[in-house]
């Protein structure tokens, strides 16, 4: 099984808003953490705005967020999302999936079956269980901390 580019790209791009502490962040920030194309990522953030993954905050001051929490981002549900074809042979297509022995073949068969497997082990985690890890990532990414507000100290009078 074999995603596409296009599938990593959109994984990549919410793993970052994921980890991204403010939750705001520039396609710029993320093509250039990944080292990846900006204009690929804009196609692929337009897809996630409309699927409902992701949110635009316009502005100077502006960027994109997370829509929804990451614990309520299925991993399966956005490849679904960005690989809505997923035909591992032609005969899977759901057009021109002609074969001479489609009646009677086997291997059609193995592969859906293959093709249900991958996707529901990929529905056993939310973007959450995929950034678990996120100071690392931050760091990895050259994401910086933003420093949390500190908490002002309580006095207790002795009288």
């Amino acid at each position: 099984m074999r995603l596409t580019v296009y599938t990593d790209y959109a994984l990549r791009m919410l793993m970052y808003l994921a980890v991204k502490e403010d939750g705001l962040a520039t396609i710029a920030d993320i093509a250039e953490s990944y080292g990846i194309s900006r204009t690929h990522l804009m196609k692929v953030a337009h897809q996630l705005g409309v699927a409902g993954y992701i949110e635009t905050v316009r502005g100077r001051q502006g960027g994109l967020r997370l829509a929804r929490p990451s614990r309520m981002i299925g991993v399966g549900e956005v490849v679904r999302c960005t690989e809505p074809d997923m035909a591992l042979v032609p005969c899977l297509e759901p057009v021109n999936g002609q074969c001479t022995i489609l009646a009677c073949c086997q291997l059609r068969t193995a592969l859906q079956r293959a093709r249900m497997a991958f996707v529901a082990v990929l529905d056993e985690y939310t973007l959450h269980d995929l950034v678990v890890q996120g100071a690392p990532m931050r760091d990895l990414l050259g994401i910086t901390a933003i420093p949390k507000p500190r908490q002002p100290s309580v006095h207790h009078n002795a009288n």
